[in-house]
Parts: structure tokens; C-alpha cells; sequence
């Protein structure tokens, strides 16, 4: 196995979604070459639109460095960007809460 599989929630904020859509749809190409230099792909969020749950799934490479994006400017300004559309840490970082795998089928 080269990669695993994560899945985590956060939380968007109630009227945000078509902002959260838009913003998303215009990922800075900065922000996708870190992630993807931090061994990220596969990443997709979906929307629980009744409950304002956004879940999220994403591949990343064993050996990955995902535990050091939060110290990246890109992914500093990009929090600050999303900020006012989701429920936050007081580092500006998004409320995460990570989901453990119950069943899997490739």
C-alpha cells in the first residue's frame, strides 16, 4: 500500500453554501500544488445540506506531510479565506473532526 485513505467532517456555516461552492471551484493553484506536494490527492467534500456537515475524503502518500501545512502561508491565507463560511479554531484553522473508516470495498 503506497497511500491511505482518510475521511474527516467539518462544519459549514448555515447560507454559506453556494459561497463555499464558489470559492472551492476557484482553488488557488498554489494551494492544490502544496497539497499535492504534501502527498494529498483524491480529495473530494461533500455536503450533509441538511445538517451543514461537510465530509471529506482524501488519499495521502505513506510518508506524507500533511501535519506541516498549518505552518504554510498558502494554506494560512487560504483558512482565512474560508473562514467566515465555516465554523473555526482560534488559529483560523477549520473545526475538524476525523472519521475512523467502518467498512471499505475496493
Amino acid at each position: 500500500m503506497n497511500s491511505e485513505k482518510i475521511a474527516f467532517r467539518m462544519f459549514l456555516n448555515t447560507g454559506c453554501t453556494e459561497e463555499y461552492k464558489n470559492r472551492h471551484d476557484a482553488i488557488w493553484p498554489e494551494l492544490s500544488a502544496l497539497l499535492k506536494a504534501a502527498g494529498v490527492s483524491d480529495y473530494s467534500i461533500f455536503l450533509d445540506e441538511e445538517n451543514h456537515l461537510l465530509f471529506a475524503t482524501l488519499k495521502r502518500d505513506i510518508g506524507h506531510t500533511m501535519n506541516t501545512l498549518s505552518s504554510h502561508p498558502v494554506m494560512q491565507r487560504w483558512w482565512r479565506h474560508m473562514g467566515d463560511l465555516m465554523r473555526t479554531n482560534a488559529d483560523g484553522s477549520p473545526v475538524v473532526y476525523f472519521l475512523p473508516c467502518m467498512f471499505h470495498m475496493d
